[in-house]
């Protein structure tokens, strides 16, 4: 398990289109996902520990994302042969236990998250209303094991941000986690 850091956001970067199947059956495209007044694309997977540690955090982040008009999608990307615990099936699975409140796509190809330029889970990505990118930075100061309750929400404070200004924040701590696991 390699860990990484995203990169400096990119201010004012397109989010690259695409149409992935989600778990629910449907296929969904950018145009679908993004919300009145954003999108947040999250790309997460199953198996990683960063991920796990935050999964209740992202799931209340989105969730009030939602009632400032910004909607969230996440993306898994890993080369399931690699890592069963990240196969369709289990990203159903996972959906369904955790209750996502947001379209849980699959990137087979891996050519959405190459797009974007993920490089790790969680990575998360943040839009205007012109889907314009605003923020990329990490949800907070968790890393294997979640943070304190009580620490700045990152994402959440930069998002609602974006819904209320169309811009986000200057200053920007990048996202940690493991790799994508790319196919060989």
């Amino acid at each position: 398990m390699v860990s990484l850091q995203t990169p400096i956001c990119d201010f004012g970067a397109p989010a690259p289109d695409f149409s992935l199947p989600g778990v629910d059956g449907q296929d969904w495209s950018l145009r679908q996902c993004a919300g009145e007044r954003g999108l947040l694309v999250m790309f997460i997977c199953n198996h990683c520990p960063y991920v796990k540690a935050v999964q209740d955090r992202i799931i209340r982040d989105t969730k009030e994302l939602a009632q400032l008009g910004i909607n969230s999608v996440a993306i898994m990307s890993n080369d399931p042969a690699e890592y069963q615990e990240d196969s369709f099936e289990n990203m159903q699975l996972i959906a369904d236990r955790l209750g996502f409140p947001f379209p849980y796509l699959f990137d087979e190809s891996q050519a959405v998250a190459k797009a974007y330029g993920a490089v790790c889970t969680p990575d998360f990505f943040g839009y205007n209303t012109a889907l314009e990118l605003q923020y990329r930075g990490r949800l907070d100061e968790s890393r294997k094991e979640a943070a304190g309750q009580n620490v700045r929400r990152d994402l959440f404070e930069a998002m609602k941000m974006v819904a209320e200004t169309g811009h986000g924040p200057q200053e920007q701590i990048p996202s940690m986690g493991c790799s994508i696991k790319w196919r060989e």
